[in-house]
This record gives C-alpha cells, sequence and structure tokens, in this order.
C-alpha cells in the first residue's frame, strides 16, 4: 500500500486551510507557494475535497478555500478517503467476492486486521492534532541556537 500524491498533497492543502482556519479564505496560489504544490494540482484536488464537503470556495476579492468544519471534526481517514478511496492492501480485506479462496484464507484475518489498523489510525489524527504539531515544529526551530 502506497500513498499516492493525492492523498499526500490534499492532506498539505488541508493543514494549510486548518492553519488558517476561522481567519480568511485562503487562494490556491498562496496554498501553492506555502506548501509547495503546483497551482493546477491543487484545483484538481480542491474539487473532490469540496464534492466530499470537506471544503467550502468562497468568491469574490476575498475568495479561496475554507475548511467546511471545524478542525478538530476532520480527521485525516476522511481526507484520504475522499482523495484515495478506500484504502486496502488487498482487495480480498474488503470483504466480498473478489477471491475464490475468501471464506477459507486465514491470511485475509491479516489483511483485514491490518486494514483495521490503519483506518484507526488515521480517524484518530485531527487536522487541529496537526496545526499543534505543526506550531510546535516552527517554535522548536525557532527556539534553536547555537
Amino acid at each position: 500500500m502506497k500513498m499516492s500524491t493525492k492523498g499526500r498533497y490534499g492532506l498539505r492543502i488541508m493543514l494549510e486551510l486548518a492553519l488558517n482556519y476561522g481567519r480568511k479564505a485562503v487562494i490556491a496560489d498562496a496554498i501553492a507557494q506555502n506548501q509547495q504544490i503546483s497551482a493546477n494540482y491543487i484545483h484538481l484536488l480542491v474539487k473532490t475535497l469540496r464534492d466530499a464537503g470537506l471544503i467550502t470556495a468562497a468568491r469574490g476579492p476575498n475568495g479561496g478555500y475554507l475548511l467546511a468544519r471545524p478542525p478538530a471534526e476532520i480527521n485525516v481517514l476522511q481526507i484520504v478517503d475522499a482523495l484515495e478511496g478506500k484504502i486496502r492492501v488487498v482487495d480480498c480485506a474488503a470483504g466480498g467476492e473478489s477471491c475464490t479462496r475468501t471464506f477459507e484464507c486465514v491470511a485475509r484475518e491479516v489483511w483485514e486486521k491490518l486494514n483495521r489498523a490503519v483506518e484507526d489510525t488515521l480517524k484518530e489524527i485531527t487536522l487541529d492534532q496537526l496545526v499543534s504539531k505543526h506550531e510546535q515544529a516552527l517554535q522548536a526551530r525557532h527556539d534553536y541556537q547555537i
């Protein structure tokens, strides 16, 4: 299982919006500059994030993108699911009839357990936690002295 740029960059976009939550809408060019992501790619990803109800778009001179909910109410799993779809290590772990051995394969239990662990980990991390970690990292960088 490997996260694509959609999931990785989408999380960075959401973090940028969370860093500005309650202040102002953020334009794609500012996100591109701060997160070092192509503005064209940002426009593609924000459409998916908007369709998933995670962000909203504001028009006009003060327009840009905003989180649709407070950062504490958005977890990483919601973002990844919106951009990547359901994470599955192997197809059979999703259940159903993807394999003729589905009901007799004990290895499937391993893949299901791994999927649950990944989902649980992503679900427990919220954007507000990432904002706090980001601020701590900035503070630590500024506190560093020789």
